[in-house]
């Protein structure tokens, strides 16, 4: 008897590729300090190489299946666009210390406008000259797409447009001051005895009213405007969350490798859930500041108490000074952690739930105490020396990243990538022509 049923074709195995990152701190360091350097020689104009130097030292460093990734971006569109956004920043500053306000009303529209075109040019400028095994990434959104992707920005604009509005309605007129045709009235009623001593009165609130007058007056606040204020913080924050969640779904799904599109899962929760929690946890950072810097001050105060009264003025000193350096650390430390918070948190959330179409996906064993713990410590370095920090900094918190990213791919690498790579030639040779350059890249 013959058996025509069909057998199961055993799926490919899967294999794994761990992300590593070969760069070094001190390294790192002469790379940062000849861009400083020349960024200020320059005045700024050094800008361009350096972003591209820097961009180039990390995509070096970065392999995957051991192939470093490629940054090709041409200099001379680097440096067209940084002339441009410098020229556009002058103008606005000029018009704004000038005095100009149609003109800046106009240069923000514009720019409001302008600005979903710009993120869309900035991200097919990144990624097209992004290459790994001459594989080179392609953001394919349509500028229509890019425009819907953007509705919030316009909605955080019409928000606070309505908002002004009706703040400057509800704003109470200011209170009526008694003014010089006042008190002469009332020095007019005055008994004759009293005259001369009413019109000395009289004089002096004049004067008093003048002075007054030059002093520039607080508008009053009611509480309905309190709450029609934290209303506009809320819906503000809740929009910027939503374009952060649209613009990076935009760009995993519209990203393509060959012809396989990403995968994207997190919803728009996903995201609000991780900034209540970075709230929550700059709110505890802040009790916790306070909590400390208050009880240093107990200390400082019962010292200066214990040590009698010719050092008195010295422990003042002391005193003052460290709760001005504990005030600015307090600021400093309280925003640390809670950021530290949320990029932990919205790294894992993406490198845990995207992909390349059903072939590859993405899995970080980042962990979230651990990069907080890090970036309060490089935070602290930095401050103490000054700055000077900030490159070993850096290379140690992408190590840190990067290195706990590992690429789970379906069949073998290499005929994956001849495959890919008889996609791209066959479909998008000129996918990012129209990009114009602008450098985006942090």
């Amino acid at each position: 008897m013959n058996d025509d049923t069909p057998v199961a074709q055993p799926r490919p195995p899967i294999e794994q590729h761990a992300v590593r990152f070969s760069g070094d701190g001190g390294e790192y360091f002469g790379v940062w300090m000849v861009n400083v350097l020349l960024t200020i020689v320059t005045l700024g104009l050094y800008t361009p190489w350096a972003r591209r130097r820097t961009v180039q030292y990390f995509y070096g460093h970065t392999e995957l299946a051991d192939s470093p990734f490629e940054f090709t971006a041409p200099l001379r569109r680097m440096v067209v666009g940084f002339l441009l956004f410098a020229a556009l920043y002058v103008a606005f500053e000029l018009a704004s210390n000038t005095g100009q306000d149609t003109a800046v009303a106009a240069m923000l529209v514009v720019g409001a406008v302008l600005a979903p075109w710009l993120w869309g040019s900035a991200m097919r400028f990144r990624l097209g000259h992004t290459r790994w095994r001459g594989l080179r990434l392609q953001f394919q959104a349509s500028w229509a797409e890019v425009y819907r992707a953007s509705w919030p920005v316009f909605a955080l604009a019409a928000l606070w447009l309505v908002l002004g509005f009706a703040l400057d309605r509800m704003t109470p007129p200011a209170p009526a001051q008694a003014g010089a045709s006042t008190l002469v009235a009332q020095a007019q009623a005055a008994p004759d005895g009293d005259a001369q001593e009413e019109d000395e009165e009289a004089t002096s609130s004049m004067a008093g009213d003048a002075d007054d007058a030059k002093l520039p007056k607080l508008p009053i606040v009611t509480p309905a405007m309190w709450g029609l204020g934290l209303l506009g913080a809320v819906l503000s924050l809740l929009c910027l969350i939503r374009l952060e969640y649209n613009y990076k779904s935009l760009l995993v799904r519209r990203t393509l490798i060959g012809s396989q599109a990403g995968r994207w899962k997190p919803v728009y929760r996903d995201f609000v859930r991780i900034w209540l929690a970075s709230v929550g946890v700059f709110v505890l950072s802040v009790a916790l500041i306070i909590g400390v810097v208050a009880l240093l001050g107990v200390l400082f105060g019962g010292l200066a108490l214990l040590s009698g009264s010719r050092p008195m003025g010295m422990m003042a000193i002391v005193l003052v000074m460290a709760l001005l350096f504990g005030g600015f650390l307090a600021v400093f430390l309280a925003a640390t952690p809670a950021l530290a918070y949320r990029e932990a948190r919205m790294f894992q959330l993406m490198w845990n739930n995207i992909g390349v179409s059903d072939i590859a996906r993405f899995r970080t064993g980042l962990g979230t105490g651990a990069f907080v713990w890090r970036r309060v410590r490089n935070s602290i370095f930095s401050v103490l020396t000054l700055g000077f920090y900030r490159p070993f900094a850096r290379i140690n918190e992408y190590h840190m990243k990067s290195e706990s990213v590992t690429l789970h791919l379906r069949g073998g690498l290499e005929p994956l990538v001849g495959q890919l790579s008889q996609q791209q030639q066959d479909g998008f040779g000129d996918a990012i022509g129209d990009a114009v350059g602008f450098d985006l890249i942090s």
